[in-house]
């Protein structure tokens, strides 16, 4: 057994050898993936080129409320996260582990990533990148690659199986483009799906369940037993977060910005709306999208206390949606591409011609996560398959839970090789993800097998 754990932990640090030297930074990434779309569009689906540029054009500005939910989301998580309490929570959580054992370090990220990921997808990809620094300075044997390869586990496994998954959630949420179309359509859905149905069906609990315990093992079977890679002390300290300074306030203006009142204020105006939703629709027809942010609008408010920290932590969490600002229109171009021509439905096409009532859910998986590449957002990226997916899941007895928790399964296993929702962890640790995709993408073909395993296990019609 221990000669098997050192023949996966070299092949992990081998592949990380290969794919710090040939893989771009992730916004080149964006763009390959680009040329690769504008290319199948045009030689698959059989758009043309003026075509497929208008369409990539004409997308491109096309998911600005998405994006600014998401920003919105980092940036709310990193100031929850970069509060003094929180602060504090992280520094001794990061001293649990036995310096001299690094795999306690890493195995201790990786859960953090996925129960934070369970709960919110944004917390996770901010709390665990701000995490990282902590982890590294109290254990500084700890390869820096795998704890960022462990900090990415939450999207990589849960997250759109949990609380926040996009797809369950926008079929949840009243009024969605799927069961509400525009007039003169057909609904995709003749009801709403209540999350009770799909996030808490027990096969997607038992799911959820056993890729977290196997993605924990990889980590831990990763970690190389020589020659890891870690950190200077000035390198830690570079990438530690910075909390506000707590002075007193000197003039009139300041005293002001530091009256707890306008706190107070903000979040009864966030809060009350939201409890009111949940008190007369439920939990089931109110949790979605915008009020995820609510919640961590007013976890971010209530942590920093007072209006001036909170400006403070807002304009530091910038930095960390940095990346995200930059690469989501492009990644829109690509979403007008797979839209606005042809090549949603070429795509779809392939996988689903040669589906049957049983396999379906295992292509849905496939064709998810190849998507997912292309468009790494999993609520949009729905809005896109959905239109042909669950027309034939329909006709091949398939139910609609079953399909989106498949599409829900793909989405999430190929973001451990896709770029995009890496870019907080990367950015704040100012590495690059050729890094650590040698590990994550072990990990996640290992995933890959068993959700394969899984999905030709699950009843069609669950």
């Amino acid at each position: 057994m221990s000669s098997l754990i050192r023949l996966v932990g070299d092949l992990g640090e081998t592949l990380s050898r290969f794919t710090q030297r040939w893989i771009p930074d992730s916004w080149v990434v964006c763009m390959m993936l680009t040329v690769l779309a504008i290319v199948l569009a045009i030689f698959g689906a059989g758009a043309g080129p003026n075509e497929t540029i208008l369409a990539w054009g004409g997308g491109m500005w096309s998911l600005l409320e998405l994006a600014m939910q998401f920003t919105i989301a980092m940036i709310a998580a990193h100031a929850c996260v970069s509060s003094r309490p929180a602060y504090r929570f992280l520094d001794w959580l990061a001293s649990r582990p036995d310096t001299n054992k690094p795999v306690q370090a890493v195995v201790l990220l990786g859960a953090y990533s996925i129960v934070i990921a369970y709960m919110n997808w944004a917390a996770s990809v901010v709390a665990s990148a701000l995490f990282v620094p902590f982890i590294a300075k109290r254990n500084p044997k700890a390869d820096i690659r795998l704890l960022i390869a462990a900090g990415y586990l939450g999207v990589g496994t849960v997250w759109h199986g949990g609380l926040s998954g996009s797809a369950p959630l926008i079929l949840a949420t009243p009024g969605n483009p799927i069961t509400t179309p525009p007039p003169g359509t057909e609904p995709l859905l003749d009801r709403i799906l209540p999350v009770t149905e799909t996030l808490f069906n027990s096969f997607n609990l038992t799911y959820l369940l056993i890729v977290s315990a196997v993605a924990l093992m990889m980590v831990a079977v990763l970690h190389p037993r020589k020659n890891a890679r870690v950190l200077t002390e000035d390198e830690l300290n570079a990438i530690m977060p910075t909390l506000a300074d707590e002075t007193d306030p000197a003039t009139p203006a300041a005293q002001i910005e530091s009256f707890r009142g306008w706190i107070v204020l903000a979040v009864i105006l966030i809060g009350y709306p939201l409890g009111y939703s949940i008190m007369t629709q439920g939990f089931g027809a109110s949790w979605t999208i915008n009020a995820y942010n609510a919640v961590f609008l007013i976890g971010a408010m209530l942590l920093q206390g007072t209006p001036a920290n909170l400006v403070k932590a807002f304009g530091n969490g910038a930095r960390t949606a940095s990346g995200v600002i930059l690469q989501f229109p492009f990644y829109a171009g690509i979403f007008g591409v797979i839209n606005g021509t042809a090549l949603g439905g070429w795509l779809g096409g392939l996988f689903v011609q040669v589906a049957t009532t049983d396999t379906y859910p295992l292509i849905v998986y496939l064709y998810s996560g190849v998507v997912n590449i292309f468009v790494p957002s999993g609520g949009s990226k729905w809005l896109i398959e959905a239109p042909y997916l669950l027309p034939a899941a329909r006709e091949l007895a398939v139910s609609p839970t079953t399909t989106v928790l498949a599409y829900a399964y793909g989405d999430s296993t190929s973001n451990l090789i896709q770029p995009f929702w890496a870019i907080p962890i990367l950015t704040v640790t100012r590495m690059k993800f050729g890094d650590v995709l040698g590990y994550t993408g072990l990990i996640a073909l290992v995933l890959f097998a068993v959700t394969v395993i899984a999905m030709l296990m699950i009843p069609p019609m669950l």
